[in-house]
């Protein structure tokens, strides 16, 4: 081979090679923007319906209106022992130190307007006597929708809930979709089912202060770890064999 063919052919290998070595950085970066892409996507919410259940249902915290019927018959003659046990369970979720506004709503013009008024009576004191503050208590009367029925009275407090929406939203039909998320309606139940076993709504928010320590059962506790001795519980309760 000749000198002037070699040094051609030495040319062209070092021109490919800068043309590699140009096209490995391009590569770098074009990879590095797709992996980028993947890590910043967002499956919570993505589509119409987010994937989350916990923020297609959320649970708040709002005031909710509880009320009770009592059932209250023409022949009655003042409360019942089966009314007083049912409005004594639903005065067990009324708040006495936020105490709000009790109403007993006596109905008027119904065939037992002179028995629910007896009635409304008694409930009155029963909730004195439960912890309800006098003037928290407020009587009143509204219409009965028929001169020939019994109408209840009814009773009702607002509270503090923890709550989630409604559920039963179907607004598609799940057999008409390809996209494998979820339906408008999952989780609302578990949701509702939590909400309702909220005894403080106020712990969703933030914790409560500490309770004092038992300084007892702490020096019981240190002494045994000093003596590193073992409970008789613990040993009973435990599969290893000291």
């Amino acid at each position: 081979m000749s000198q002037s063919a070699l040094k051609t052919t030495t040319t062209k290998t070092t021109s490919t090679s800068r043309s590699r070595l140009r096209v490995l950085p391009f590569l770098a970066v074009a990879a590095t923007a797709l992996l980028a892409g993947c890590a910043q996507r967002d499956s919570v919410t993505v589509g119409a319906i987010p994937d989350d259940y916990r923020t297609n249902h959320p649970i708040v915290i709002a005031e909710k209106n509880q009320k009770i019927d009592l059932a209250v018959g023409a022949g009655d003659r003042g409360m019942t022992g089966s009314q007083r046990d049912t409005l004594l369970g639903f005065l067990d979720g009324y708040d006495k130190s936020a105490a709000p506004t009790l109403t007993i709503q006596i109905p008027r013009g119904s065939a037992n307007e002179v028995a629910a008024t007896a009635a409304g009576r008694d409930f009155a004191r029963l909730a004195i006597a439960s912890g309800v503050k006098r003037n928290r208590i407020v009587v009143v009367a509204y219409q009965a929708g028929s001169s020939e029925i019994s109408a209840p009275v009814r009773v009702a407090y607002i509270s503090v809930k923890a709550q989630t929406d409604k559920c039963g939203r179907w607004p598609d039909d799940l057999v008409e979709t390809s996209e494998n998320k979820h339906y408008a309606d999952f989780g609302c139940s578990y949701q509702n089912n939590l909400a309702a076993q909220m005894a403080n709504p106020a712990d969703l928010i933030g914790p409560r202060k500490q309770t004092t320590i038992d300084a007892e059962n702490r020096g019981a506790v240190i002494d045994v770890y000093r003596n590193r001795g073992i409970s008789g519980e613990f040993l009973g309760n435990s599969e290893v064999t000291y």
